[in-house]
């Protein structure tokens, strides 16, 4: 009863709080506006990307997310924004979409927390167009043994706080054993964040 109390009403707010501070913004402002065609957000959560999209390079706009709540949250956000959205409730292994129907999917601070990635990364290449492109970013494991040591210790009970999160997550490693080649790569730790969260990777992936 707890755990459902603290996912239903503290959980939301606070995953809402943490990917809104300043360097995460920052990075979001370099990869959203990117986006164009018929639009796929995988892990739409709050709605924290939907400022930064340039509303008239959008044809459609789907957002996913297994919470309801977030995506409750996601709506305001979309109709502050004069974004018309269509909201998937469901996990990234299951998209209620056809094939061949995405231009761009866009993946923020979500292959951290998704269950299974291979899985749902198989699933949204399904979907996605011949010449789509995957626009992500995403914190995951640090090029350095000593914070690769703390990562690992404290990643189970991170996991249990925040939904899910991983906090050493191999992202490249990810995309590329989910089916996709990376096109463009950056990396680095961002300012003014824990290491142990704070080392972000950003680019562009196709397949």
């Amino acid at each position: 009863m707890i755990k459902k109390s603290y996912e239903k009403y503290v959980l939301p707010k606070l995953l809402d709080c943490c990917c809104s501070t300043k360097p995460i913004t920052y990075q979001r402002k370099k990869v959203v506006p990117n986006a164009h065609g018929n639009i796929l957000e995988i892990g739409i959560g709050s709605g924290l990307n939907l400022p930064y999209y340039e509303k008239s390079k959008i044809n459609k706009f789907y957002g996913l997310d297994p919470s309801g709540e977030l995506c409750d949250m996601a709506e305001k956000t979309a109709s502050e924004n004069n974004i018309d959205i269509n909201l998937i409730v469901n996990g990234a292994e299951e998209i209620k979409l056809p094939q061949d129907t995405i231009d761009t999917v866009v993946i923020t601070y979500t292959l951290c927390t998704i269950p299974n990635p291979i899985d749902a990364l198989k699933e949204v290449k399904r979907v996605m167009k011949t010449d789509a492109k995957i626009l992500f970013c995403e914190h995951g494991i640090a090029p350095d043994k000593n914070v690769i040591k703390w990562q690992n210790r404290i990643n189970p009970l991170w996991g249990k706080l925040f939904g899910g999160c991983n906090i050493n997550r191999d992202i490249p490693d990810i995309l590329k054993n989910g089916g996709f080649k990376i096109n463009s790569l950056e990396k680095m730790y961002l300012p003014s964040t824990p290491r142990i969260v704070g080392y972000n990777y950003w680019g562009q992936a196709s397949y």
